[in-house]
């Protein structure tokens, strides 16, 4: 199962990788930048003032929610944590997606847990395709030069 779910991973990567190809020379942000369906995780990076720590030395993992994944949250989710005065949830949002170190996806298996920077766990499951607690992994291991970013489904929240 394990093989199978890594050989898909892997043909979705390489489909991918046209979208990413000139990455590896760049950090998280950029990457995530020059990819295009990002422009709503840039944004509230932005906002949270994480820029710089994403550009910092890393290495970093970062489980990337594509804009579609934003959309899909409840209506005016996105507009109410891009206000000043809910940074701090903004953050907290946003490190939950954050696992310190770089976790490829061979790195992965059934069940494990991987502490986030926000100081919450994430479960990862491996049988019928990569999840990260509820959002399903679309595309595995886009290198930056600080980190890896793994594309999402899905907005990934902390317990509260």
């Amino acid at each position: 199962m394990f093989r199978r779910t890594f050989l898909a991973l892997t043909a979705s990567t390489f489909l991918a990788a046209p979208a990413f190809a000139d990455s590896h020379a760049k950090d998280i942000v950029d990457t995530a930048v020059a990819a295009g369906s990002f422009t709503t995780l840039v944004a509230a990076v932005q906002a949270a003032g994480l820029v710089d720590t994403l550009k910092g030395p890393g290495p970093f993992t970062v489980f990337a929610p594509t804009d579609e994944a934003f959309a899909a949250l409840p209506a005016g989710t996105v507009e109410d944590l891009l206000k000043p005065e809910n940074k701090d949830k903004l953050v907290s949002v946003l490190t939950y997606h954050v696992v310190p170190g770089q976790v490829m996806s061979t790195d992965l298996s059934n069940g494990m847990k991987a502490a986030t920077v926000q100081g919450a766990e994430i479960t990862i499951m491996t049988e019928g395709g990569v999840k990260v607690d509820a959002a399903n992994v679309v595309t595995a291991d886009i290198a930056a030069t600080n980190g890896v970013i793994h594309v999402i489904d899905a907005v990934i929240l902390p317990p509260m």
